[in-house]
């Protein structure tokens, strides 16, 4: 296989593997709260990136530095932007808090402004409108004219959750430690701190076979593998275009096992706000494309 065919197939892998965990965490969220759902499935995935980095020898290098980044960072993600996707979840139907998550792309491009003193283009502004058109749409359940929001708490943590995750990214722009080590450090700081958090919260309880396997899974595959998999496409791949448009493939595949699997109907105004955003994410996209340029070999 040629190094962009590599590319393409883990991306893809990685992909399908978070077209599953909206079923997943719905599943999840139906025997076990938000943060006791943030605990199990952040200790499986510092347990299974511990093994990745014994593996490539990076445990030492880790030990080392880059502690003082981890702090902030690890409160960032895992802790707060996880504990408020979960709520989120928690609140709304998954389709609903699916689909307003993939707004965080655009959350950064705002974001960028005041933090990096980037600059919006007409088209980020356009886009942006698009989006967030289709945010209103979901958050209304398409009484778009109607500011009764079904459940404005939980619309309110699905878009918050968006700023912690471009905050995250914008704030890392500088991050100099490699992606394992850094989400390895990140974990390590989160999870002592969502242990106190189920010590001086419920304590931990079991509640079934069933839920100790949709966290073990969430764990595993959304803060797991998909990133391993997805690192390796980043890092294989010729132009980073090729790889991050296959996120595009994503939403529906994701309604598609909401629906089958957990047997939310899936609303009208859902799939009007998704088009809507990811309308205006591929119109963000676009106007980056022809800067994706092969790099030169000078």
């Amino acid at each position: 296989m040629t190094t962009d065919r590599q590319a393409m197939a883990f991306g893809l892998g990685a992909v399908a593997l978070w077209s599953t965990v909206a079923t997943a965490f719905k599943l999840a969220l139906a025997h076990m709260s938000p943060l006791e759902l943030m605990w199990l499935a952040a200790l499986v995935s510092w347990a299974l990136m511990s093994v990745l980095m014994l593996r490539r020898g990076q445990l030492h290098q880790a030990l080392r530095r880059g502690w003082r980044t981890a702090v902030w960072a690890g409160l960032m993600n895992p802790v707060a932007y996880y504990l408020v996707l979960f709520a989120a979840y928690d609140r709304l139907p998954g389709q609903e808090a699916m689909a307003l998550n993939y707004t965080w792309a655009l959350a950064m491009a705002l974001l960028a402004v005041p933090i990096l003193k980037q600059r919006l283009t007409p088209m980020d502004v356009v886009a942006g409108l698009v989006a967030y058109a289709g945010v209103w749409v979901i958050a209304t359940r398409g009484q778009v004219f109607d500011v009764a929001f079904a459940d404005p708490l939980g619309v309110a943590l699905a878009l918050v959750s968006t700023l912690i995750w471009a905050l995250y990214w914008l704030f890392n722009a500088r991050d100099r430690r490699p992606p394992l080590v850094a989400q390895w450090q990140n974990f390590s700081v989160g999870v002592p701190v969502l242990t106190l958090l189920m010590v001086l919260g419920p304590g931990f309880q079991w509640h079934g076979s069933a839920a100790l396997g949709a966290g073990i899974y969430v764990g595993l595959f959304e803060m797991g593998v998909a990133f391993v998999l997805w690192q390796a496409a980043m890092q294989r791949v010729s132009r980073t275009a090729k790889v991050s448009n296959l996120i595009f493939l994503s939403p529906p595949v994701s309604l598609m096992l909401l629906y089958l699997v957990v047997g939310e109907p899936i609303l009208p105004s859902t799939l009007i706000g998704l088009v809507l955003i990811l309308l205006g994410l591929g119109l963000q996209q676009w106007q980056k494309a022809p800067e994706a340029i092969e790099p030169s070999s000078s």
